[in-house]
């Protein structure tokens, strides 16, 4: 097993997801690039300064708009919504790989009364109508039926029909995402936006355990580097314990993923084998890159495990935006700051698009982090890179203490 520092760790990740040095991702390209590297990025309407899948892809792509990603998933269709981490942004190519997680939906679905006539009924609108919202599909009244992209088999309410129609038909693959409007999903046929040989392309994994291996495989090289835990990573991924350690030696056995030691972390890490030339380039100590100060989205693949990027990072994050605000410690919607290879803070920015103004609320640097005119430069530069990101053309300071 190979051994590195916790300093090689981070190097590694990082350059893994191109947030040091210069940049691996340019143009719409390179949005889609990344996005096939992490395997799914986690969507989140919560927009205070763009969403969270649009800032996962600005910190690493340069020249990242938000049009960009609006283009892959509903003109080029080389992206689509669907559930993996939650509600998620991931590559159609990898469409055949959740045939059995559509069938389950489709099995699922069967067993509330009333949601088979109500799904002919639907798809005879769309048919002749085009892509509908809840709002607009003319199906009222309401269902006992479940949130299929949610399942936990435990329990189910009374909910609209219409909007309970709509997203068992999404979650079977008959439907997709056609367009959002701010929050508003429209959906329309799966059929008219998909090739007719992808959506008949066979399950490339011959069994449930295999499907898997292939998902926790992906998450790891989300990550980057991930150990066989408990964590946020693997979420979405109805697996236990056993089924996790099971994947893990699958996967290690077939030589799709090596472990490392890194410094002296009680488990081991694991990074995806085809990465290891990667690992190979910072261990031979050549990786001598310009830093550059990036604003990280809440949801960013690189802290899906919060207590790993503590352990490496030495970096506590929490997402506090659920969180009472008597009991936040920072703010709503807070972004963590990289710098080289450290998490150096936080910020909070809000956008404001009547007034086109980005405003500053907070900036908390971390222990031992001099705000220097250095550092200040560069975090400026990044607010205006974020502004101009959101449409804003003023960027104000708010309540953020002077530079010493």
């Amino acid at each position: 097993m190979l051994t590195i520092t916790p300093e090689q760790a981070r190097q590694f990740i990082l350059l893994k997801q191109g947030l040091l040095g210069e940049h691996r991702f340019v143009g719409k390209g390179g949005a889609y690039q990344y996005v096939r590297q992490a395997g799914c990025i986690q969507y989140d309407p919560v927009d205070v300064c763009g969403r969270n899948a649009e800032l996962t892809l600005q910190s690493r792509v340069k020249g990242f708009t938000k049009q960009m990603l609006n283009n892959l998933l509903y003109s080029d269709r080389l992206l689509v919504d669907y559930s993996d981490k939650e509600l998620s942004i991931w590559p159609s190519e990898d469409w055949p790989y959740f045939a059995s997680y559509r069938q389950r939906s489709l099995e699922q679905g069967r067993t509330f009364a009333g949601i088979p006539e109500l799904e002919e009924e639907a798809l005879r609108y769309i048919r002749e109508n085009g892509p509908v919202s809840s709002d607009t599909l003319p199906i009222e009244g309401t269902v006992f039926w479940h949130s299929s992209m949610h399942w936990s088999g435990n329990w189910h309410r009374e909910s609209p029909a219409a909007r309970s129609v709509l997203e068992q038909l999404y979650t079977d693959g008959t439907l997709l995402i056609h367009h959002k409007s701010g929050t508003r999903k429209f959906y329309d046929l799966a059929e008219k936006y998909l090739p007719a040989d992808l959506l008949a392309a066979p399950d490339p994994n011959p069994d449930a355990s295999a499907f898997l291996a292939w998902r926790v495989c992906r998450r790891i090289g989300a990550v980057g580097l991930l150990w066989n835990r408990p964590s946020d990573a693997w979420l979405g991924i109805r697996m236990n314990s056993e089924q996790r350690n099971e994947a893990f030696r699958r996967l290690e056995k077939e030589g799709s993923i090596l472990p490392v030691q890194a410094g002296s972390l009680s488990f081991p890490l694991y990074l995806q084998s085809g990465d290891l030339p990667l690992l190979e380039s910072v261990l031979s100590g050549q990786v001598r890159l310009k830093p550059r100060l990036e604003f990280l989205a809440p949801l960013d693949p690189m802290l899906w495990d919060r207590k790993l990027i503590e352990a490496i990072f030495g970096y506590q994050y929490s997402w506090e935006i659920y969180t009472p605000v008597s009991k936040r410690k920072y703010g709503y919607y807070v972004l963590p700051m990289l710098y080289g290879d450290r998490l150096i803070g936080r910020i909070e920015p809000k956008a404001d698009r009547k007034t086109k103004t980005l405003t500053v609320q907070n900036i908390w640097l971390e222990p031992g982090v001099r705000r220097t005119k250095k550092l200040s430069a560069q975090i400026e530069k990044a607010v205006q890179r974020l502004a101009k990101f959101n449409g804003c053309t003023v960027t104000n300071s708010g309540s953020v203490p002077a530079d010493p």
